[in-house]
């Protein structure tokens, strides 16, 4: 890990380029075994629908149960997004370009990665911020 072509240009060393290559590992498990839960429940409803009948017209049930599997659907592509999300940080950490703003070059807060870690953009360039001025000036 001393390797100090993986190191952004604000990092600190190894132990930063760990700790960030810990968080993203750590988000990128719990995504997963988020995205295999909503699977197992979309699942479960599918074949609770499946031994109804299925005329959601007369079903009093009916509504419930399509919002129900719209909503974990609308969830696991939510989980899915965020996966790639994490596999774009991994791969922008390899690179060194890890920490550091797509829109504006500052280097994002270690506070907003330990929130987001897989942040392209500081809080300002993200719109919750103050504005920057331009660069071009």
């Amino acid at each position: 890990m001393g390797d100090t072509s993986r190191q952004g240009p604000h990092d600190t060393g190894p132990s930063t380029f760990a700790a960030a290559r810990a968080r993203l590992t750590a988000a990128r498990a719990e995504t997963l075994a988020r995205a295999a839960a909503l699977s197992r429940d979309f699942d479960g409803i599918v074949a609770a629908n499946a031994l109804v009948a299925v005329d959601d017209e007369h079903d009093p049930e009916g509504g419930t149960t399509a919002f129900e599997r719209a909503h974990v659907a609308s969830l696991m592509a939510q989980a899915r997004q965020h996966l790639e999300e994490l596999d774009r940080a991994l791969e922008r950490l390899e690179r060194g370009q890890y920490g550091q703003c797509e829109s504006c070059g500052v280097t994002i807060p270690p506070e907003r990665l330990e929130i987001r870690p897989a942040a392209t953009t500081c809080v300002r360039c993200s719109g919750s911020g103050p504005p920057r001025p331009s660069r071009t000036a």
